[in-house]
């Protein structure tokens, strides 16, 4: 059945892991018949989490499609992972939606997941609703979650759901502030009930509290208001819709996924409240020219459908899209506006979880799958022909957690390359990079745990094991000295033999980074004919340094006499000796060890920069300056050496609990200290003897 733009919502789940939001959609599904029995992620049979790596895991790995009908609305629903190194999920989910539920538990009060939903959904204006889940399991504490929200975020933070709970400080039940109802399960069904002594005040006072928000919202309620006349039933859903659109108003709700209290009441108001699709945020656009524009959901305009996700597995590949405009069917050629070719759309689905079900149409503002498309990637915009137009690519955070990946036996090289190639088409949050220099596969990710993920599906669906190692670090060598040394090369086997004899002096040249070869030769003494041979064997012989095999950079060499003989020298013979003239030279130039050295930028809240400055130290980095942004935090730019900084994704997370970031960039080469030249020494002879 096809919905109108109206009546679609889309909304997003964000939240700590662990949070309940995967248990929280099983009990929307199940409350509106889309599944007739709710699975448990211990069980490993829930509708979102159907990958073998989620089920084995008991976590969601990759955001999840769960359509739902509810009082002629289509909502769906984007259960989005709640670990961070798959934050690239995340980007995804809030891409298509329009509004945010963050999922907090009440045994945990504010998160680093929440503050991370919060930040994203801030970013983008992003209406949303706060959903405190486990209210009836064992230690949870509604009052200190609720409490803290409020000390955070202030008054905008709105309860439209209040739990009940007994003398031993279950929670039994629900009450509907709104509405001054009172709820609770009973074999299933939600029943309404008497509302219990004393809790009257507690209701009116949130009452009054949600009356002062909605006059807020308009002049005209605001007089209302003051002169004492009572709102509407009518007027509070307009003011409150209004406010959670201007971002004046997040509601709160709470229950239990387990039971499915609160999630009838959840889903009333994702329908009341919740902006569709044409009210959701505007997107930028780019045109064929380049010029940018404003894109407006329009179900009346030329299709246009943006994909926001892929997946591949051993049933074909599909392609999750959100119709942006127009509605698209199976027949609907669209042009890619990346490639500029045109696409035919093919078989359409609704997608929830891995179940797939064919449709004949996706309307505006709705979401769903196209099966099959070998050449779109995600981040694509499907255009029509008249009006192309690519929209802003998905913001993926740059990966910087590297490791090197090789497969266990040799000769496997390429199943690793094609796999993690595979993989990057679903998930363009991570790279891989081949290190012609350090000849290793580098692969580049948010943190071990997607890493790990990763070489788990090279092995279950490629069938080839892997091992880690940490990345070389390309390190550089040169010379601080000028030396000359004479390179003679001489062979006499039966028939002609090989001549050939040079004098090179070598020299630090710091204005270019590549060997310069010059030749002062007087009266021909190296003919001519001969200076390639010579230029070509020095620049071979640059590849390995005399100190632990590593390019030499800064070098000029000047070829300025030699002898040469008129049958027996070749271009071989003065090619070899020019390497024997290096060989001898390079160890007597005074040679030093250079080390790459990046530009790391931190982004840490205040109260871990004394920690966060003093591991910079331990690491020899050279703290430059620091700058405060808008929101509380702190941005410490300095400058570390790459040997150190191996594990500082890890490192960073464990000392900020997981509340810092970095990004880190190659700058130049610097002297190494004669303590870390020394370990990288033994780290080359070690490799080399390997």
């Amino acid at each position: 059945m096809s919905y109108s733009v109206q009546n679609i919502r889309n909304v997003c789940l964000l939240g700590h892991g662990g949070s309940g939001k995967t248990a929280l959609t099983e009990s929307l599904l199940y409350m509106t018949g889309a599944i007739d029995r709710m699975g448990k992620a211990t069980d490993g049979n829930t509708v979102c989490d159907y990958d073998p790596e989620e089920i084995k895991r008991q976590i969601s790995i990759s955001t999840a499609v769960a359509p739902l009908e509810y009082k002629g609305c289509k909502i769906n629903v984007l259960d989005a992972p709640g670990g961070f190194d798959f934050a690239g999920e995340v980007m995804e989910a809030l891409t298509v939606a329009d509004a945010a539920i963050i999922v907090c538990s009440a045994k945990d009060g504010i998160s680093v997941g929440l503050e991370k939903a919060w930040k994203y959904c801030e970013e983008r204006d992003m209406p949303r609703f706060i959903y405190i889940s486990k209210t009836d399991e064992e230690n949870s504490d509604y009052n200190a979650t609720f409490d803290a929200l409020r000390e955070r975020f202030g008054n905008k933070i709105a309860p439209l759901v209040v739990p009940i709970w007994d003398d031993n400080k279950r929670v039994t039940g629900i009450i509907d502030v709104l509405n001054k109802r009172a709820y609770e399960m009973q074999n299933g069904k939600r029943v309404e009930i008497e509302i219990p002594e004393g809790k009257d005040e507690v209701i009116a006072e949130f009452n009054d509290a949600l009356k002062e928000s909605v006059a807020e919202t308009s002049e005209e309620f605001m007089d209302k208001f003051f002169s004492g006349e009572d709102f509407t039933y009518v007027e509070m859903i307009q003011g409150l819709r209004q406010g959670v659109r201007d971002l004046s108003l997040f509601p709160v709700f709470c229950g239990s996924a387990v039971n499915t209290m609160g999630s009838l009441m959840l889903m009333d108001h994702i329908v009341d409240l919740l902006p569709n699709p044409s009210e959701g945020n505007m997107r930028k656009g780019t045109a064929p020219d380049g010029t940018k524009e404003e894109f407006a959901v329009a179900p009346g305009g030329v299709p246009c459908a943006f994909v926001f996700k892929t997946v591949s597995d051993q049933y074909g590949k599909y392609s999750f899209v959100k119709v942006l405009s127009g509605s698209v069917t199976a027949d609907t050629a669209l042009v890619n506006a990346r490639t500029g070719s045109a696409e035919k759309m093919g078989r359409l689905y609704m997608m929830r979880g891995k179940k797939a079900e064919e449709v004949k149409e996706l309307s505006c503002g709705d979401i769903g799958a196209i099966g099959k498309m070998e050449k779109v990637k995600t981040g694509d915009t499907l255009c029509d022909a008249r009006k192309v137009i690519s929209l802003a690519p998905i913001p993926y955070a740059e990966p910087n957690y590297s490791v090197a990946i090789a497969p266990k036996t040799r000769g496997q090289e390429d199943k690793v390359a094609q796999g993690l190639n595979r993989m990057n088409e679903e998930d363009p949050s991570f790279h891989v990079v081949n290190n012609a220099e350090t000849h290793q596969m580098v692969l580049y990710a948010a943190g071990d745990i997607q890493v790990d993920v990763l070489v788990s599906k090279l092995k279950s669906r490629f069938n080839v094991d892997t091992e880690l190692k940490t990345p070389r670090v390309p390190y550089r060598e040169k010379i601080r000295k000028t030396v000359s040394k004479q390179g003679r090369h001489k062979k006499q086997t039966g028939g002609s033999g090989q001549f050939g004899d040079v004098w090179v002096r070598f020299e630090p040249n710091f204005d270019e980074e590549e060997m310069v070869f010059a030749e002062e030769v007087f009266g021909g003494s190296v003919p001519k004919n001969f200076f390639p041979a010579v230029e070509k064997g020095l620049r071979e012989a640059c590849v390995h340094g005399p100190l632990a095999g590593y390019p030499v950079v800064n070098l000029k060499a000047v070829l300025y006499d030699g002898s040469y003989h008129p049958v027996d020298s070749s271009e071989i013979a003065f090619k070899t000796a020019a390497q024997l003239a290096y060989k001898a030279a390079m160890p007597e130039a005074n040679p030093v060890l250079l080390e790459p050295v990046g530009e790391l930028k931190v982004t840490v809240p205040d109260s871990y920069m004394g920690d966060v400055i003093g591991d910079l130290n331990k690491r020899r980095g050279r703290v430059m300056g620091m700058t405060p942004t808008a929101d509380g935090e702190q941005i410490i730019e300095a400058e570390v050496p790459m040997a150190e900084m191996t594990s500082y994704a890890i490192d960073l997370r464990a000392m900020t609990q997981s509340r810092g970031s970095f990004v880190f960039h190659f700058v130049r080469y610097e002297d190494c200290p004669p303590a870390a030249q020394a370990k990288a020494i033994e780290a080359a002879k070690a490799m080399a003897e390997e």
